[in-house]
């Protein structure tokens, strides 16, 4: 059966980076009038020439979000179970050669961790791990929604890419969303990047979201490392490979998130700076392109683009973030996988919402009503 990977080797990295770098400016504001766009038209709109577009692009992106999804922003905080890890990623803090205290909670620290987010308010939980497939596998993912699914409406996970049987199990577990990165679509270099591990198998992860989708899983999530390869070649990519999905696994909703490489212990310095107002920019154009996609902003954004980006096109938001395992309270000082930037609490993040004129949703009420008719 065809997947992901038979429309990829479709496709050259070289010639889709020169393509989009020499996009012209009416190439551009032909996109941009356009009512329904193309993988062409979003290519224009992440080029060069479309920067001095971009007060229109924010503005229509504004609009198509206010009609899609009304002034609403759900939010969203991870909880990190274990940062033990077989991989070595040279960006990660959580890499198998980094000297670090591995540590996968139990089940009476989940529940401390648990009663640190519900007393934040959240309802909607990321479980994050670690790639360790002897210690944080399906056995342990599915024991640990068992545990919280009761506590939380909505329940994401993002750990290792797992079979089509895996993902199947987590489904009827009541797992909501399944989030996997390609981290970068540049085959030649991904290997540096993911010299050892599991990880390093770059077809078996670009074929990842197929089995999600396959499983039947809800809501997929993907997205790629900003700051590893060109920005805009990888998100043409990551476009292309949620054109594919939503084609093909059209009963799921899909999202985009947007992580820029961030501090961590032992990692590479980025290897292209993406600047906020490329970050911008790649927004409006994915809001431009996608009415439907969800957009999610973390915490390792800083506090001013985090204020600023709500009305324009992001859906979701993290807050009060912590990326290590017992973050919230059972071991606060344990290594984070990377640096937040926004380190304000959850409380102060939906007040800031609530003065832009929108509503913070703490609460899934499509996914309620699921669970409810079970």
């Amino acid at each position: 059966m065809n997947t992901f990977a038979s429309v990829f080797e479709n496709y050259n990295w070289d010639e889709v980076q020169a393509l989009i770098y020499k996009t012209t400016s009416k190439e551009v504001e032909s996109a941009l009038a356009k009512n329904k766009r193309n993988l062409n038209d979003f290519m224009a709109l992440i080029s060069p020439a479309a920067q001095s577009y971009l007060e229109q692009m924010a503005q229509m992106s504004h609009q198509l979000t206010k009609k899609r999804f009304g002034k609403t922003i759900q939010m969203y905080a991870p909880m990190y179970l274990s940062n033990e890890c077989q991989n070595i990623c040279t960006y990660c803090g959580f890499s198998l050669d980094n000297k670090i205290k591995r540590k996968t909670l139990t089940d009476s620290e989940i529940e401390l961790e648990v009663a640190e987010l519900k007393k934040a308010g959240f309802d909607h939980v990321l479980l994050v791990t670690g790639e360790a497939n002897y210690t944080v596998n399906i056995n342990y993912f599915l024991k640990a929604v068992a545990q919280i699914k009761n506590d939380f409406a909505n329940i994401s996970v993002e750990v290792q890419p797992l079979s089509q049987e895996e993902y199947e199990q987590l489904h009827e577990a009541g797992v909501h969303t399944v989030l996997v990165y390609q981290e970068t679509y540049h085959r030649e270099v991904y290997k540096q990047y993911h010299p050892k591990g599991k990880k390093s198998n770059f077809d078996y992860r670009l074929e990842t979201p197929d089995r999600i989708g396959k499983a039947g899983i809800h809501k997929i999530g993907l997205g790629v490392l900003l700051g590893l390869e060109d920005w805009r070649t990888d998100s043409f990519f990551n476009a292309l490979h949620l054109n594919y999905l939503q084609k093909t696994y059209w009963q799921s909703k899909y999202s985009v998130s947007f992580p820029r490489l961030r501090p961590a212990e032992g990692i590479i310095e980025p290897n292209f700076i993406m600047e906020d107002r490329d970050l911008l920019q790649l927004i409006c154009a994915y809001r431009l392109w996608n009415e439907d996609l969800e957009i999610s902003i973390s915490t390792r954004e800083n506090e001013k683009f985090r204020n600023n980006i709500i009305p324009i096109g992001v859906t979701s938001m993290s807050a009060g973030s912590k990326t290590n395992p017992g973050g919230y309270a059972v071991d606060p000082q344990s290594l984070e996988q990377f640096e937040t930037s926004d380190e304000r609490s959850a409380n102060e993040i939906a007040q800031i919402i609530s003065q832009k004129g929108y509503e913070p949703v703490w609460k899934d009420w499509d996914r309620s009503y699921m669970i409810s008719q079970r």
